[in-house]
């Protein structure tokens, strides 16, 4: 699949991806992509999050394709029985534990429990082997749940701007690879 022939949509976490986050560079290059607003970026609500992420898709013109970060991946995940239109693919990136009380902000986990179901269409899952908001296991695990193609990034924090992910061109070389393979 061509970029042009998808919907790309940019599913940002808790406080949205600041100009410098890869997410932003891509979508200022990817044509067909537009970011999923949210109400309230930093008091993120789990109805409001996922109704915003379903409206999304079901104004799509084209297949769906997303490109979800942190908390953008449970919003996406939750808001699956909201779609009418098609999703050919996701791309996850840093994946929270939502059903892990330690982690904060404390309000990650009302976006849990994750389904354990494989997903209906493909999917790939990048985790850190140091992110401080989900351990490497627990990612792993949720990767294998879902069916997803599950990349190991390394010990690179929680793979956005604060841990020098800005450009991140590896992430943009394995996105390009996936979209070839849809």
């Amino acid at each position: 699949m061509k970029v042009k022939d998808a919907d790309i949509l940019i599913v940002p976490g808790y406080t949205n991806s600041g100009p410098d986050h890869w997410q932003s560079r891509w979508q200022a290059k990817l044509s067909t992509a537009r970011r999923v607003e949210q109400a309230a970026w930093s008091k993120p609500v789990r109805e409001d999050w996922t109704d915003a992420v379903a409206k999304a898709v079901n104004e799509a013109e084209r297949p769906v394709v997303f490109v979800a970060h942190s908390l953008g991946v449970p919003s996406v995940i939750q808001a699956m029985p909201k779609f009418t239109r098609p999703v050919a693919g996701a791309f996850f990136v840093a994946v929270p534990d939502v059903a892990n009380p330690k982690v904060r902000p404390k309000h990650l986990m009302t976006f849990g429990p994750y389904p354990r179901d494989p997903l209906p269409f493909p999917s790939v899952m990048i985790a850190s082997r140091n992110d401080p908001y989900c351990s490497f296991d627990v990612a792993e695990d949720i990767a294998g749940a879902w069916g997803s193609l599950f990349i190991d990034a390394g010990d690179v924090g929680h793979l956005n701007s604060k841990s020098g992910h800005g450009p991140w061109p590896e992430g943009s070389l394995t996105f390009a690879q996936f979209m070839t393979r849809l």
